[in-house]
């Protein structure tokens, strides 16, 4: 039996005044203490950092600015996690606080197997890693869209068997049920493009940056690497039970039967872009037929003032080719766009060969 990764979003970890739901919370350690005492290895993903740190300031609202956000979840970071330690204990679970940024899984692969090798002795330990990302340090926005990209990451990270996303709904629908009556529940998705049919928007709640897409998007990242994945309401009594049992409740994922990048996916989905880059029709050829890396030769503009290791979109003639990490800033890549390589050494002698690496370049 593999690990299973639990993960509750800031809607029922917190109520709109910033106050932990306990009874949820008491509910959802109850069950995961279960499963820990059949033997099964189990990992919590939690958000709610930053809407518990507002409680406690006594905001009215979630703050907007970064430095807001990253001071509130300092501010909430260490009680949240008092609260699973202590459920947890409770009942006769160790736990273990594990934070992590974007960077510790997707950027350099030593921070990338460090996370790894830490979550799996913990496993080993039989202790539960409660995961929240270390939003007081994020240099972007709070990154990982509720968590919701953090928790198909360590599902990745761990091997998991099964990802549960708990949310306020009942799973995933033809459309926001707040919003449209005629809404259906959507209970097994077998294929991802068939939901370009429904209306799965980005609405959040009032502590939430998630909403449904981010949770579909989670699946689709776990599904891609073999991991199925269940969309339910979290406020259900005996909900996690239920999913790892395989029974019909909230929408099941199946895993896909060809596999993705994870990263690649988060790329394309979850990480805002901060300037777009033109490219001739050469380069736009060989990045959709050839799988290459883009060279400064093939650029033909450069909008935005982005940096080194910002996302950028890639377009031909006004038209969407790919997204990518670039790999110089905005101002040195429109000193040596045109250039062959060559120049480019000679003008940037430090900077990658590559304006984006194919490592770091998904498809439109």
């Amino acid at each position: 039996m593999g690990p299973v990764v639990v993960k509750l979003g800031s809607s029922i970890v917190a109520d709109d005044g910033g106050q932990p739901r306990m009874d949820v919370l008491a509910s959802v350690c109850e069950e995961v203490a279960a499963l820990h005492r059949a033997g099964r290895d189990v990992a919590i993903v939690t958000s709610g950092a930053i809407a518990r740190g507002t409680g406690v300031m006594r905001f009215t609202e979630r703050p907007r600015a970064i430095d807001e956000l990253q001071a509130a979840s300092a501010v909430g970071q260490g009680r949240l996690y008092r609260v699973y330690d202590e459920l947890l204990e409770g009942r006769g679970v160790a736990s273990a606080q594990v934070l992590l940024t974007f960077h510790d899984l997707s950027g350099e692969r030593a921070h990338y197997l460090n996370a790894r090798r830490t979550l799996r002795k913990l496993l080993e330990w039989r202790v539960v890693p409660v995961v929240n990302e270390n939003d007081t340090t994020a240099t972007d926005e709070i990154t990982f869209g509720d968590n919701d990209f953090l928790a198909a990451q360590v599902a990745i990270l761990i091997g998991a068997e099964l990802l549960v996303l708990l949310t306020s709904t009942d799973g995933l629908y033809t459309a926001d049920p707040r919003l449209d009556p005629a809404a259906e529940p959507v209970a097994h998705v077998d294929d991802f493009a068939a939901l370009d049919a429904f209306d799965i928007r980005q609405t959040t709640t009032t502590h939430g940056s998630g909403g449904m897409r981010s949770k579909v998007v989670a699946a689709e990242m776990a599904t891609a690497a073999g991991i199925p994945a269940v969309v339910a309401n979290g406020r259900a009594p005996g909900v996690v039970a239920a999913a790892v049992a395989g029974e019909p409740v909230g929408t099941r994922f199946a895993p896909q039967a060809s596999r993705h990048s994870s990263f690649k996916l988060w790329l394309k989905y979850a990480k805002p872009a901060r300037g777009a880059i033109a490219v001739d029709a050469g380069a736009a050829r060989a990045l959709r037929d050839g799988g290459t890396s883009l060279l400064p030769v093939g650029v033909t503009g450069v909008e935005g003032d982005f940096g080194a290791g910002d996302a950028v979109d890639v377009t031909h003639d006004g038209g969407p080719v790919g997204k990518g990490i670039a790999s110089c800033s905005a101002a040195d890549l429109r000193r040596v766009m045109g250039r062959k390589s060559e120049a480019v050494r000679e003008l940037l002698p430090h900077a990658e060969e590559e304006a984006i690496h194919r490592d770091y370049f998904v498809l439109a």
